[in-house]
């Protein structure tokens, strides 16, 4: 089993989408806020052991490259881009050249995958990532529903084919990376450039190629009703949006400061905590880590460790939308309510919307930020603290 540390991914998206049309390559096309290769390189990026996603491109295309790669929330420690060829195929090999110049070790997996399919899920990287490291080489397939029919020249049923040994194939095809780098060398030296996939390739050169299940869902933008598709499987009707609920809270104590959403705001005390004791940005990271039931805040930063001593809660937050974005989630919008006498939160929310916005990535009319009084109720009417109560949505 080769390990997790060496498997890369190799995104093509070096194509012009001729059947598509239009002035902008499919790949950059925007569907529900981002590009398709911007939701292709998400879903990669939510794998973990997946640590190098190198994308293949066209040399004028760096520009929208670098939007989408900003745009996907992946760290740029894991992001890369080579230019590509005037084929997939050529492509292709370029991008293995690549990889195999910056290191990537001849017995790591590498997963190659076309941009123009954007819904791949972690269980099916997960089985690719398997079947390769089981087999050396292996592909995703489906069942054909339909008769297969053999048409003649003049466009007259000449026979079927026999349907139950008939799959389509998908991507991410995936390989051991000495395997299918020395396949696509022989090729290129051999002058074979008309392989229109990896399998049929590396078959080609004496490679067994294994099959695993593929993905019904992992469609690919082909045609221009495919971008209808597309939107649809990514509408809030078709995808699973999940809420979390935050509360903190924090009492006074000496000092001439609070800080509250990540900004420090005057006032006649202090608030107690380990950390910098912010019960904005504390109630919504746990709100975050709800919609993917990872536990709490003290339990990723326990106040018994004194590293987190006077730490940032910024910290905190940008941990928790991290762990989102890796289980495959996009954090749609988050809303808080402070509940205090003092200070006042409204002549500050702008400043708070936009900070918190800033760790999360999201515009400031994503982020509520409210506050009330308890009517001089309990500790919070008694001026003993402030208490914080927040929300999230996570749409999957």
């Amino acid at each position: 089993m080769t390990a997790l540390s060496s498997i890369a991914a190799l995104i093509v998206a070096a194509g012009r989408g001729a059947r598509v049309g239009g002035a902008i390559p499919k790949q950059y096309r925007i569907v529900a806020d981002k590009t398709v290769l911007a939701h292709t390189l998400a879903a990669f990026g939510a794998v973990e052991s997946i640590d190098r996603i190198v994308t293949v491109i066209h040399p004028d295309d760096s520009a929208e490259y670098e939007t989408a790669a900003r745009k996907s929330t992946v760290t740029e420690q894991r992001l890369a881009s080579a230019f590509g060829g005037t084929s997939r195929q050529a492509s292709v090999r370029l991008g293995l050249e690549a990889l195999a110049n910056a290191g990537f070790p001849a017995d790591g997996l590498v997963l190659i995958h076309d941009a123009a399919r954007p819904f791949a899920s972690e269980a099916l990287l997960s089985r690719a990532i398997l079947a390769a490291a089981r087999h050396g080489a292996a592909i995703p397939v489906l069942p054909v529903p339909d008769t297969l029919a053999i048409v003649d020249s003049e466009g007259r049923l000449a026979g079927n084919h026999d349907r139950a040994m008939a799959r389509t194939v998908q991507t991410p095809q995936a390989f051991r990376f000495e395997l299918i780098l020395g396949a696509h060398r022989r090729a290129a030296a051999d002058g074979r450039e008309s392989f229109t996939d990896d399998a049929s390739l590396a078959a080609a050169y004496g490679t067994t190629v294994h099959t695993f299940a593929g993905d019904a869902a992992l469609f690919k933008i082909t045609e221009e009703r495919d971008f209808l598709r597309a939107e649809h499987h990514l509408s809030p009707l078709a995808r699973e949006t999940r809420t979390g609920i935050g509360y903190d809270v924090h009492a006074f104590t000496e000092g001439d400061h609070v800080w509250l959403g990540g900004v420090r705001i005057p006032h006649s005390h202090a608030l107690l905590g380990h950390s910098d004791a912010d019960p904005v940005l504390h109630a919504i990271t746990d709100a975050l880590l709800g919609t993917i039931g990872d536990g709490d805040i003290g339990m990723h930063f326990p106040p018994s460790d004194e590293k987190w001593r006077g730490a940032a809660s910024h910290l905190f937050l940008a941990d928790a939308a991290r762990r989102v974005t890796q289980r495959g989630g996009r954090i749609v919008s988050v809303d808080c309510t402070v509940v205090c006498e003092a200070p006042k939160v409204g002549p500050h929310r702008a400043v708070l919307q936009a900070e918190i916005g800033r760790i999360l990535r999201l515009s400031a009319e994503r982020v509520g930020v409210k506050a009330t009084t308890s009517e001089r109720l309990g500790f919070t009417g008694r001026r003993e603290g402030i208490a914080a109560i927040a929300i999230a949505s996570v749409a999957f």
